[in-house]
């Protein structure tokens, strides 16, 4: 029995290496896995003494060659191929154990060039490691070093390997080699900016295991992107309580992006993966008291995202109901002895919490059978092409509350409405299926009075209801897209109110 062994993550190889030895196992072996064996005092051949070729090009070529790939990729049971090596004078190769190229390392370090990546491309460790993968009937192919125990102690027990162990090891490599080509991929299309590939492949990492996903019927894994920018929630380390749940996850992402619309101090707050309250101030004590006061009842049991450290007082104010997660760039002293006197409460600490790249590039929805992919939404609108289309213009005041609703709006889903009154909200109205419907439940949810409020919508009015609504409650401003074949008729009925109305021509839909 022969074992080729060539490994850039060196982890166990040497005490593995001993015991396929003290098996009766020939080792073969290259570059600097050979010389790590011999000078282990492990007998070893070198790869130019099997193929009879000596390694070139730098080391990119050493194992492509017939005498390797013959012994890997013979099938023992058929006699021809048998018969071919032993004309061909090759021996078989039985148990080959390869980890390739840190590619990824190498990509992760600051600075990294194009050239140097390129240079960690692996050409023959995938290529052995498929090889033997498909002769798994006859082959024993391990791609990570925490196999190596379980193909020894089946060695010592059974003298082979069983076959169920072989196929789930044949498995994991081309698991392994379709993730590090979908990573070479990957990082080669970002190099030049394109986007939305022809076939699209991408790989993640598993963090974790959850207990379940949206329902505790589903089960549910958390994976990860191979380079997520700083500021992504992958990134955010837990301080304290239990672990989060699919729910706890997708829920601090929505609060995440609906944050990063802002630069002032915000706290944002999520139930069900909407934002519930929204508020701005002068600090994020103020912040979270707006946030807070849009909707107490719904805030219960949700998350809380802060764009600034959470301090003694703030952490005062959470700490007087149940919150799932607070999420903050960081939180002072005083405030985690506050925060961790109720033990459920998860605290994530993510710097660089307000970094827009963490959006990513991408958008993906999984639909039966195949994936919707668009950018992300990472616009507003342009200030420079907001049209005001009353006779009245929005106040400085307005204005700026108009801003901050349609920053909150863009992120609820549709159809969506949100009435903003000093620099938080103060009526949110979520997922409706039609527009009015949505108006009057952000009218029905505020808790205080909407006299001098203003209101933005995701899309534009089809009809003039939601104006004459709007005026009811008190609002006093409207900012939408527009482009309704009947604009004009909530234009007329704005003016008969005395409505200030701004065209954004910036739809923001949210399914």
């Amino acid at each position: 029995m022969r074992a080729l062994l060539s490994v850039s993550d060196k982890t166990g190889i040497v005490e593995f290496a001993r015991e396929l030895e003290n098996l009766g196992v020939t080792i073969i072996s290259t570059g600097g896995t050979h010389k790590k064996l011999e000078e282990s005092g492990i007998a070893v051949t070198g790869i130019s003494d099997v193929t009879g070729f000596p390694e070139c090009l730098d080391g990119r070529v050493k194992t492509l060659h017939p005498a390797v790939h013959g012994g890997i990729l013979a099938m023992r049971d058929k006699p021809e191929h048998m018969k071919q090596l032993a004309d061909l004078g090759i021996e078989t190769i039985d148990i080959v154990a390869i980890n390739l190229y840190p590619f990824k390392e190498t990509i992760l370090k600051p600075g990294v060039t194009l050239e140097d990546a390129i240079e960690n491309i692996d050409i023959g460790g995938p290529t052995m490691l498929r090889s033997a993968a498909k002769n798994h009937k006859d082959v024993v192919v391990i791609c990570d070093p925490a196999d190596y125990e379980t193909v020894i102690d089946e060695l010592k027990k059974n003298k082979t390997v069983s076959y169920d162990t072989k196929y789930r090891l044949a498995l994991k490599v081309f698991q392994h080699t379709a993730a590090y080509d979908a990573m070479i991929s990957d990082y080669l299309r970002k190099q030049i900016g394109a986007e939305l590939p022809d076939n699209l492949t991408m790989t993640f990492e598993k963090v974790q295991e959850l207990r379940y996903g949206e329902n505790p019927h589903q089960k549910a894994s958390y994976y990860k992107e191979i380079q997520p920018a700083d500021g992504s929630l992958v990134k955010a380390q837990q301080l304290h309580g239990k672990e989060l749940s699919f729910n706890n996850i997708n829920d601090t992402n929505g609060a995440l992006a609906a944050l990063r619309e802002f630069s002032e101090p915000t706290v944002v707050a999520v139930k069900h993966a909407n934002p519930c309250g929204v508020g701005t101030g002068s600090d994020i004590y103020t912040a979270y008291k707006r946030a807070y006061d849009c909707d107490p009842t719904s805030i219960f049991g949700g998350i809380v995202a802060a764009n600034r450290p959470i301090d003694k007082a703030t952490a005062e104010e959470i700490n007087k109901i149940f919150i799932e997660i607070v999420i903050a760039p960081d939180f002072t002293d005083e405030a985690m002895e506050i925060l961790t006197q109720k033990k459920n409460i998860r605290l994530l600490k993510l710097p660089d919490i307000e970094n827009k790249e963490a959006a990513g590039e991408i958008d993906i929805k999984k639909v039966s059978g195949g994936l919707l992919v668009q950018g992300v939404d990472d616009i507003l609108f342009d200030e420079n092409a907001l049209n005001v289309v009353t006779d009245r213009a929005p106040t400085e005041k307005e204005m700026e509350d108009l801003r901050l609703a349609m920053k909150v709006v863009k992120h609820i889903k549709s159809n969506g409405i949100v009435i903003a009154k000093d620099q938080a909200t103060v009526g949110i109205g979520p997922g409706q299926v039609n527009r009015i419907w949505a108006v009057e439940n952000a009218i029905r949810q505020a808790n205080t009075s909407l006299e001098g409020s203003v209101l933005a919508s995701d899309a534009f009015f089809p009809f003039d209801d939601c104006v004459t609504a709007a005026a009811k409650a008190g609002v006093t401003a409207i900012i939408q897209p527009g482009g309704s074949i009947r604009d004009q008729e909530s234009i007329d009925k704005a003016n008969e109110l005395g409505i200030a109305m701004v065209f954004c021509g910036i739809r923001h839909f949210k399914h």
